[in-house]
């Protein structure tokens, strides 16, 4: 018979208080990333030297660790897992959500263009940075062009989103879904929630800690990361470059929701306040408003590849350790 204290074995790194701390620093700052639709928290993750051992914390949810949780083995499930370094992390980042929603939330209705123009900007670099990773021929250029046109009509402005109630099934799919931009390259949890219309909803819930809300979008995380993590492994193991041009294109059609300029065409209304539900972009009128959000989207451009610079030249030297 298998000795449970064999069924998993993973060298994990002991954390003091002192690796805590700085692990619920960095998890703060993958929060922040995320909070922000273009800047991916798995790109903080890599940049701060913790990626491959969050994956691979990750992926040791499975039948193995799950004996010994149903054995009552809770010690050994908890080392397994890495859960000391997966709880610190992931107060981290609940950490930012809580506190820069608001600030989102507000900075959303009060100067909408200009925060968009923000976002078009990240979300524009971070489409030419997947891009780069991909070897492009006849295949793969098709891929793209498939995607690119039917991510633009899915994600047309004036399309009314599935659903702007806040049905609960539907903020539990939205976890599930966001949560896999973790593990993928270039793309934030917020921007699937923009695409997927529930990005301002699910800020607001958190600015006014709507624990229902929270809390649903929490299991359909856990369940979403705990899903796919394999099948995104599979596919980037065996379709790399494919799954790489598919993930390009896909961002690239969605720049048409992302487009900072907008008529609103009908609202919906929360409490008190009215939402935009239906929009169609429009051509800019040369103000000085507009030279702000063109200063916004080069200065979100450029931030991504400061943060894509500076994750290369710490790939470098590991490549050389």
């Amino acid at each position: 018979m298998q000795n449970d204290n064999n069924l998993y074995v993973r060298k994990i790194p002991t954390m003091n208080l002192k690796s805590l701390i700085l692990n619920y620093l960095k998890g703060v700052a993958m929060g922040a990333a995320d909070v922000v639709p273009g800047v991916s928290g798995g790109t903080i993750a890599f940049i701060t030297g913790i990626y491959e051992r969050l994956i691979a914390a990750i992926k040791s949810f499975n039948l193995t660790t799950l004996k010994l949780l149903l054995r009552g083995k809770f010690v050994q499930f908890w080392q397994a897992i890495d859960g000391t370094f997966l709880l610190s992390l992931f107060l981290g980042i609940a950490t930012s959500f809580l506190s820069l929603s608001k600030v989102i939330t507000w900075l959303l209705v009060q100067y909408p263009d200009l925060v968009w123009a923000f976002f078009f900007g990240l979300i524009l670099a971070s489409t030419y940075f997947v891009g780069k990773t991909v070897k492009w021929n006849l295949k793969t250029i098709v891929v793209f062009l498939l995607f690119a046109v039917l991510s633009f009509i899915i994600t047309a402005p004036t399309n009314e989103p599935l659903n702007t109630s806040g049905a609960l099934w539907y903020i539990f799919l939205c976890g599930a879904i966001a949560i896999c931009a973790m593990i993928l390259p270039g793309i934030s949890g917020s921007f699937i929630l923009v695409l997927l219309g529930q990005y301002m909803y699910i800020m607001s819930a958190l600015s006014e800690l709507q624990l229902l809300i929270i809390g649903v979008f929490i299991c359909g995380a856990v369940v979403g990361l705990l899903s796919f993590a394999n099948l995104l492994s599979w596919l980037f193991k065996h379709y790399e470059k494919i799954t790489l041009a598919a993930l390009t294109g896909f961002m690239f059609g969605s720049l048409n929701k992302i487009w900072p300029w907008k008529s609103t065409l009908t609202f919906y209304t929360k409490g008190e306040q009215q939402f935009p539900l239906t929009q169609q972009n429009i051509l800019p009128q040369a103000d000085g408003q507009f030279w702000f959000a063109v200063g916004l989207i080069i200065f979100g451009f450029v931030l991504i590849f400061a943060i894509e610079w500076i994750a290369g030249q710490l790939k470098k030297e590991n490549n050389k350790q």
